[in-house]
């Protein structure tokens, strides 16, 4: 087969995410299937160009995968943005310095795939949209949790009609991230100040805008409430510091059709479910439980009738009341499949909806969500246009 190359430059790719998902799991598990089947005869073949400030750990990185240390790394993002040859550029940096570089990115004719939040504000988001649209380029946004198998299964339960009228939707997201103190954290320092772009908020709500819009419909109120439960935290050099963001928020969205949503999410909270996020989804019809992997489902027909008794011992177990839906397909990686949809979009023009404005979207959800935690009331979510 022919193969048609695109050059990708990678913006942060030294990070958790940006090394793990998308460097490891997405472009070079691409290149290990051999590319991106075209259907003309040809396969598309991406080539990562590894961007960021450590020269020396990004030459080991590429070494180490098998890039050149040398044609394959640069830590002069100008320079990189100049080059004629770059297709793409990807941000997985902090929050608070991706804003001014997609700008130059797009400045630079560059299509646009990107982390999120887009940016540290709506106005900002917006703005990267405008600018995206005025230049012509294709863009996008890493919205990976509904490429998740056990959404997916949920998915296909909506789309077949099982729930009926759907009427609410229940979600617990976290775990205990460590203090740093007599246990390494899991998530960098800077996800808990918020000087520095940090907060859950400003991490998760994003997340639960693209999931609650894909599979339920849009966001039409939010009333939240942020906190910060753990105000002492120690960094990666073992030197305390104060956690000036919030480590935990508690949402309520009522959304588009009248169905209401409830949303945990803690940094602070030790894991009692199946997996790390699950969602139950209850309806006229039936109610399903989905995670990352698995999904559960529990039927009108099917339904106990249990009656309240706090004097008596519970004589069933309902968790054994559930029926496992079966994976009846094979699932990739969520990163790699949304990778592979926007590398189509890109070289094919294939149709794409998760743009700079759908993630405007979750910056406009943060926003509001922190705005009705700071002012203690619920808030509209208005529609955003270009």
């Amino acid at each position: 087969m022919t193969r048609k190359t695109v050059r990708i430059a990678m913006n942060g790719v030294t990070g958790r995410m940006g090394y793990r998902q998308h460097l490891v799991r997405s472009l070079l598990a691409i290149r290990e299937q051999g590319g991106i089947d075209l259907g003309d005869g040809s396969v598309l073949w991406p080539e990562p160009l590894l961007v960021g400030r450590r020269e020396h750990a990004l030459k080991d990185m590429a070494e180490r995968h098998g890039l050149d240390p040398v044609a394959d790394v640069s830590t002069d993002l100008d320079a990189v943005l100049a080059d004629e040859a770059v297709d793409i550029y990807f941000d997985a940096q902090v929050t608070a310095a991706r804003e001014e570089a997609i700008k130059k990115a797009i400045a630079a004719g560059k299509h646009i795939y990107t982390e999120k939040p887009t940016a540290t504000g709506l106005d900002g988001a917006l703005e990267l949209a405008r600018l995206a649209q005025a230049a012509g380029i294709k863009h996008g946004v890493v919205q990976d949790k509904i490429f998740l198998p056990g959404l997916l299964k949920l998915k296909r339960l909506i789309d077949g009609g099982f729930f009926g009228k759907i009427l609410s939707i229940r979600g617990e997201f976290g775990y205990w991230v460590f203090e740093g103190d007599w246990q390494s954290a899991q998530r960098p320092s800077w996800n808990y100040r918020a000087e520095d772009g940090g907060g859950i908020v400003v991490d998760m709500f994003p997340h639960w805008e693209y999931v609650l819009h894909e599979l339920f419909g849009p966001v039409r109120t939010v009333q939240a409430q942020a906190t910060t439960h753990i105000p002492n935290r120690w960094d990666e050099q073992g030197k305390p510091y104060d956690a000036t963001a919030d480590d935990a928020a508690y949402g309520i969205f009522q959304l588009e059709g009248g169905a209401i949503a409830q949303i945990n999410s803690s940094w602070a909270v030790r894991v009692n479910r199946d997996e790390l996020v699950e969602f139950q989804v209850d309806g006229t019809e039936g109610s399903a439980v989905a995670g990352l992997r698995n999904c559960r489902v529990q039927h009108r027909s099917a339904t106990p009738k249990p009656v309240w008794n706090p004097d008596l011992p519970a004589t069933e177990s309902f968790r054994d009341q559930w029926q496992e839906i079966p994976d009846n397909d094979a699932f990739d990686n969520g990163f790699k499949a949304q990778w592979e949809l926007f590398l189509r979009h890109v070289a094919l023009d294939e149709p794409w909806r998760w743009d700079l404005l759908a993630g405007a979207r979750g910056v406009q959800l943060a926003e509001l969500g922190l705005a009705s935690s700071a002012e203690g009331r619920r808030l509209d979510v208005p529609e955003l246009s270009l």
